[in-house]
């Protein structure tokens, strides 16, 4: 029983000497120890860095899709590849408006939806005109699934739309570009010629980095009938599902409601497909963990280096002090213990260049995270790849110090004692 206790006392006790030793040899040898250690100082920085920026930008595109909508489901015509439609002219399968009557009734997992026209007009407010502005026809729910609030004035009521009256909403760069008053609802512009009334100024677009993040440019917003009775426009449909966990629902309860709609047979294949965010945001996750393993393996061939550096000069610590496991062994220590001293020496440098690597990893982080314009502000070192990379170092070191620990732990202690 009272050995039983001991054992473990006595293990750590070996342990914590055989520590001492190993770091008595790093300071004894101070120069030789940073060269050999500098492999191992590289890729644990290296694999570090990578993987925060790996990391960083990964948080920084979902924060990009998040910002889109990851419940949003983009609704487009489309022409198929066979069937009795592949030749139709877009004229055809372009979308009518009455396509999307009762919707919200046949799709439960749709929360709502709004169709959206573009036309690209000539704006005019007295002797300044704007060409090619960009002008959207949209149905009350674009706020709420847009997230674009009022910041002046008032949404389009239901009378809006439903009466086709000339009102309008503009961002603030078409108020600026125009020189309109900062409260400009009640003023009036033209619009391809036509009057329209100002009844508010709506949040401007949030600029995606990911996409360029250019300026959105002066929008004007109309009612969606409005914009349909003026220009005919090109109709798609936006809609949000009740939660992204029920975007496939949502998605299977339109497909079937716009195969109604649209007059499809059963054999027909669809005219419209469906774009969701979160089929982009998984495809990105998979990319990028295969990127992130792909380059950690990489780099971490500097630590396959840094091994073989670890196991040359252990090699050449043992030549130095056979005679010294010589006397060792002459005074009774075990085998195990020259081999479990040697390899916990091996360690012992591959730990210290682990964390020396992780500081250096750590500090690149810092550099990418302030760069300007790198896109890395998100940057950090997960737990993770800290734990990853000691267990590496610590791995390199068992793996590449257990040859020259054998080679000790087995010298004969005769022969050693007679070693110039």
């Amino acid at each position: 029983m009272t050995g039983l206790i001991l054992a473990p006392v006595m293990l750590v006790r070996l342990l914590l000497i055989c520590l001492g030793t190993a770091l008595s040899q790093v300071w004894a040898n101070k120069t030789r120890s940073v060269l050999t250690t500098t492999g191992i100082v590289v890729g644990v920085a290296s694999v570090t860095a990578v993987i925060a920026a790996l990391t960083g930008l990964r948080a920084n595109v979902l924060k990009e899709f998040e910002a889109i909508g990851t419940n949003k489901i983009f609704v487009i015509p489309h022409r198929p590849e066979e069937g009795r439609f592949r030749r139709a002219s877009w004229s055809v399968l372009r979308f009518k408006p009455n396509q999307f009557d009762a919707m919200l009734d046949h799709c439960p997992s749709v929360e709502r939806f709004t169709r959206v026209c573009q036309a690209n007009t000539q704006v005019t407010f007295a002797d300044r005109t704007l060409d090619d502005v960009a002008t959207l026809g949209i149905d009350a729910a674009w706020h709420q699934i847009e997230d674009r609030a009022m910041q002046i004035g008032r949404p389009f009521t239901f009378i809006d739309d439903d009466q086709a009256r000339n009102v309008c909403l503009i961002n603030p760069e078409a108020r600026d570009k125009l020189r309109l008053d900062r409260d400009c609802t009640g003023q009036s512009i033209f619009i391809d010629g036509r009057r329209f009334l100002i009844v508010g100024v709506v949040e401007p677009q949030v600029q995606s980095a990911m996409f360029g993040g250019r300026d959105a440019g002066a929008e004007v917003i109309v009612p969606f009938r409005t914009a349909w009775e003026l220009w005919r426009p090109w109709i798609y449909v936006i809609a949000a599902s009740r939660s992204p966990e029920v975007s496939e629902e949502a998605q299977a309860e339109l497909r079937h409601f716009l195969r109604q709609a649209r007059d499809l047979r059963p054999d027909d294949p669809d005219t419209f497909r469906f774009e969701v965010i979160e089929k982009y945001i998984d495809q990105f996750k998979t990319v990028a963990t295969v990127v992130t393993t792909i380059a950690a393996c990489i780099v971490g061939i500097s630590l396959l280096v840094g091994g073989i550096g670890i196991m040359n000069i252990m090699l050449v610590s043992v030549s130095e002090r056979t005679r010294e496991i010589g006397l060792r062994k002459a005074v009774g220590a075990r085998s195990s213990v020259i081999l479990v001293q040697f390899l916990i020496e091996a360690m012992t440098l591959c730990a210290l260049g682990g964390a020396i690597g992780v500081a250096g990893g750590q500090l690149l982080t810092w550099l990418m995270a302030v760069l300007p314009g790198a896109g890395l502000e998100q940057a950090y070192i997960p737990l993770w790849a800290v734990a990853m990379s000691f267990a590496f170092a610590a791995g390199v070191g068992v793996i590449f110090g257990m040859f020259p620990a054998i080679k000790a732990a087995r010298l004969d202690p005769i022969e050693a004692l007679r070693h110039e």
